[in-house]
Parts: C-alpha cells; structure tokens; sequence
C-alpha cells in the first residue's frame, strides 16, 4: 500500500513526457457564462492518442525490466488505454497483445493499429470491458506477458496523476472544485491523491453515468461493488467493479461522485464544441456534464471550476444521436403527447396556447373520429419551464403527457406516432438492447421464438455501441410464463415497456 508522499514522489517522477504532452487549460466563455462562473477545461482530448490514457500506460511501460520487454506486454481496454499501450510498446521497443470488447468504437481499433503498428496484436473478446479483462488475463498467462492494467496500478495512477500537476502549475489562484471523470478510477485516484497532498482545501469530484455507476456504489456502500451490466454510451468509463487501489484512494481523497444522464453528457459534448470547436467523446464530457450539474445544485457564483476533457475519440456516426439528445440535456427542449378534440379551431386554440415558442417536431397521424393525440417538441428556456406549460395546456381543457425524460419516447416512440393497431390483441411491449456490430440485428430476429406474432417494431441505428430495439409481441395470457423463460433464455438487456403510459396513449389508444 502506498501513502500520500509516495504517490507525490511518484507523480513528481512519472515519465509521461517522453510521448505526452503539458495539455492545454483553457478558459470556456460561453460556458462561463452560462454558468456565471470561471470554468477551465483540462484538455486532455488533445494529446497524441486523443486522451489522458498514454500517461499511464507508457509511466508503467518505462518502469520494465529488459527480460519483461522482451516477453512482451498484454492488456485490456474499452479502447483509450489500448492507444496508450499501443503507442508506449512502440516507443519502448516491446510487443503488445491488445484485448478489447467487440463493442469498441472502430475509430479507437483503427487508431491502436495506427499507433501500434508491428509492435501490436489486437484480440476482440467479449462486450464490455470486464468481458476482455478476464480473456486477456488468460492469454497473458499462457504467454508469459506482463500486464499493463488501466487503472489499478500504483504506475498508471502515478502517470495519471500527472495531470494534476499540471493544472495545478497552470492555475495557481483559487480552484473551488477539479471535475474527473471516473470509469475504473485510476485517473481520479491519480488527481486527487496529487491535489490533497498539495492543494487539500480543492475540492476533487468524481462524475460517472448513471449506468455504469460503480465507483458511486462502491464509495456508498464501503467496498467495492460490482455491477451486473453496464451502459455502453460511455465506453470509456463502462467498468462493472473499480479496482481495489483505486478504491482506497478514492475513499481517502475524493469528495463526492456525481451521476449524470445520456441527455446530460449530449449536452456537455455540445457545450465544449461552442467553446472550442472540438468534439469530445462521452467519456470525454463527463466532467463538464457534472461541472454543469454541480454549479446548478449548490446555485454557485463567481467560482472556478475545472473539468478534465479526457478523451476526443468519436465516432463521426454518434453525432446523429448526440445532436438529438442535445437539446433536451441543455433544457432548451420539451416533450409533450396532447390529446385535442378532432373538431375545428382545435389546433389553432393549441398554437395559441403555445404562444411564442418555436415548435422543434410535430407528429400528428389522424386515428380517431373524436380525438387526435399530438407528439409536440418545444423550445424552452429554462428547466421548469415543461411544468408551466404542461399546465397551460390542461387549463387550456387539452390532456397532456410530459414526455421529456422518456426515455422509451425519445428513442422511439417520436419516430411512430400514428401507428396504433386495433389487431394487436395481447400485446405486450418490450425494449431490448444488443451489441451493435454486424449482423447483429439478424441474430436478434433469429433468437425471437416464432410462436409468438411481432405487431410492432422499430429499430434505429444511432451509431452508437449498443443497438436498441422496440418490440410488440402477441402473447396470450397462458403463454406468459413461457415468454418469461424466452426472456431468460435470450440473453438480451430488456425492459418490459407494457404500461408505459406514452405507448399507451399514443400507440393503443386506451
């Protein structure tokens, strides 16, 4: 076990500069602005391999002995990390048996090539990151490798915390909070194990989603928790268990874990983009999605506070879902079902109550002689602004339905308003997410029992790592408890979306 002062010896001695670089801290007006306090981003996005991982991995690559370079280096990774490796192995002059989940964005597998070249063998096992931990400890076992954790090493955190160093040279005046993102933990135990030797009065907050949420976890229960599954939005940060230094670092150093959601992260990508024109990754914007969240809860002033831009590595087709969800993380847009009279002057007593705000999407399919139900975006400013005009609507004598954070309304149903089917009979309705990766879907249908008739389905590829499918599914009363062990069977994440009050008004019609 490791103190205080051996982890600022070790960060002070870290050999990080042979292939890092001192990243920028910069200054984010409109984010500032926004929340009328002094916000500075760590940009981490902008060494060599797009992220803070090469810190670590070439600190513990440069501390091998010769014998251990020549039998070679093994690790695993949600792809940053694997950069790191990829590029240290061939600065260093070793080998590397790079294992990551089949669920990488191909961006960072390209990019470990591309950094790697002969020095690296790349292996793909398993969909998450836990899964290609466990396969890579067997291989290197067999081979004899020597393993280049991405987090719980003394090393790796050491280089991690090099980062700290840094922002702490850079800004000498008063730093009320440094926001860090948290996947295993070894960047955060490096930062905060850096900043309370030194800088004990700055406060060290640690942000994970809220699916992949296991540091958040383990802190409140005391000891390491493991998670049965994890959200695959932030790959970079989706670890089923912390690891144990980590941990212990964590419990000693850090202040407070946040959680922040898919919309959030959308919009804190979208935030760094206007202050800088660079596109982070999720994992990337987790820190600004907590620094907003933060600034927000404690109505902060006059404060400076500094987020770690970890990781700019994208995929281009994820911009689609990011620009979606965006405007709903921001709060600059609403989501609203509203049930009107099919008669005249209807819509325009709608548009009047409305007001001045911009519609953003209107979907409107005629169904029913007495009534036609509505899926209405609108612009807000403001958070509680839904609320005030949820209720102009119900004094307006029209039935409403708050769909901003519905989930199963944002993913889906806005794309099939209109599609209620008076045939399903029996219907009941579930969400399933899968790896998305070739051929992928066609196995999902395959799996579907053909005893039971589909009469509904929507899929949309988002470009992002899991795909998500909505699905009605005939099943007779008797056959419920079969269809339940169908559910097991499958294999599949799923939620059962049957009394989802949106799917029941804008899909049965009850």
């Amino acid at each position: 076990m490791n103190s205080t002062n051996d982890y600022l010896r070790r960060i002070l001695t870290a050999r990080v500069y042979d292939v890092a670089r001192e990243s920028e801290l910069d200054f984010a007006p409109n984010l500032s602005a926004r929340l009328n306090n002094r916000v500075y981003l760590k940009r981490e996005d902008n060494q060599p391999v797009f992220s803070f991982k090469l810190r670590g991995a070439y600190n513990k690559m440069a501390q091998l002995s010769a014998e251990q370079r020549a039998r070679g280096v093994f690790a695993a990774s949600a792809g940053n990390h694997a950069q790191g490796v990829a590029l240290a192995a061939k600065k260093v002059g070793t080998r590397a048996v790079i294992v990551m989940p089949v669920t990488t964005p191909q961006v960072k597998i390209d990019a470990v090539r591309a950094h790697g070249g002969d020095a690296v063998e790349i292996v793909l096992v398993g969909e998450s990151y836990s899964d290609a931990f466990n396969a890579a400890v067997k291989l290197g076992s067999e081979r004899g490798l020597t393993l280049v954790h991405p987090f719980d090493d003394a090393d790796v955190i050491a280089g991690q915390g090099t980062v700290a160093m840094e922002i702490l040279r850079q800004h000498q005046g008063p730093i009320h909070a440094i926001f860090v993102p948290i996947g295993g933990g070894g960047l955060i135990a490096g930062v905060a194990a850096y900043v309370k030797a030194v800088r004990p009065e700055v406060k060290i907050i640690g942000v994970q989603t809220e699916d992949s949420d296991a540091m958040a976890r383990s802190l409140a229960a005391g000891k390491r928790v493991e998670l049965s599954e994890v959200g695959l939005f932030s790959d970079g940060t989706a670890v089923k268990l912390v690891g144990e230094e980590t941990f212990r670092l964590c419990r000693e150093h850090v202040d407070e874990v946040l959680r922040v959601d898919t919309d959030a992260l959308c919009a804190a990508i979208k935030d760094v983009f206007a202050d800088t024109r660079s596109m982070l990754e999720p994992a990337g914007a987790l820190a600004v999605a907590g620094a907003k969240q933060y600034a927000e809860r404690e109505n902060l002033r006059e404060q400076t506070l500094i987020a770690i831009a970890s990781g700019a590595n994208l995929n281009f087709d994820r911009l689609r879902f990011v620009a979606e969800r965006a405007e709903v993380g921001e709060a600059r847009e609403a989501l609203f079902a509203v049930t009107i009279p099919e008669e005249r002057g209807s819509f325009r007593r709608f548009c009047t109550l409305l007001g001045a705000r911009s519609i953003t999407e209107f979907n409107y399919r005629i169904g029913d002689p007495t009534q036609a139900r509505l899926f209405v975006g609108v612009q807000i400013r403001d958070r509680d602004e839904p609320a005030r005009i949820a209720r102009a609507f119900t004094d307006g004598g029209f039935d409403v339905l708050d769909l901003t954070h519905d989930e199963l309304a944002k993913l889906h149903l806005r794309y099939m308003i209109g599609g209620r089917g008076d045939l399903a009979t029996d219907e009941l309705l579930y969400r399933f997410d899968f790896p998305e990766r070739p051929g992928a879907l066609a196995r999902f249908l395959d799996a579907l029992d053909p005893a039971w008739n589909i009469s509904l389905f929507h899929y949309r590829n988002h470009g992002a790592d899991y795909g998500r499918i909505l699905v009605g599914i005939q099943v007779p009363p008797g056959d419920r408890g079969a269809f339940a062990d169908f559910l097991t069977r499958l294999g599949y994440a799923y939620r059962d979306e049957s009394e989802n009050p949106a799917y029941r008004l804008l899909l049965r019609g009850d």
